[in-house]
């Protein structure tokens, strides 16, 4: 079972047990929980249920592993040469990492296991 959920202008594949970083939210600590209502397609091993934009009623939970992550340090550099013109800057995104805990999609029809082929 897997379902496409946006967050942030992004879009995730996601199943349960998956970790992603998602854009820091401050008002979540470790432990917490993460809702995402804005789930686009979802598939249950049989059938998929595609969402226009979204699919009503759907929802993936998740939990905060880390309140803060922080991503790698960029480097901003201008420059204007015979200008005496030199400038450096940096930036850090901060992040949130969850885990998906659970796929919620009303009326979808769940296989465990693929059918058999026909021979």
């Amino acid at each position: 079972m897997f379902a496409v959920i946006a967050d942030g202008g992004r879009q995730y594949r996601v199943q349960p047990g998956d970790v992603l970083s998602v854009d820091y939210r401050e008002e979540l600590k470790d432990g917490g929980v993460l809702t995402f209502d804005q789930v686009l397609l979802a598939n249950g091993g049989g059938a998929s249920t595609i969402g226009a934009p979204v699919i009503g009623g759907a929802t993936v939970t998740a939990e905060v592993i880390t309140g803060l992550e922080k991503g790698i340090k960029l480097d901003i550099r201008k420059f204007r040469r015979r200008k005496n013109y030199r400038r450096k800057t940096g930036h850090r995104q901060k992040y949130t990492r969850v885990k998906i805990t659970g796929i919620d999609v009303p009326g979808l029809e769940i296989r465990e296991t693929a059918p058999a082929a026909k021979s």
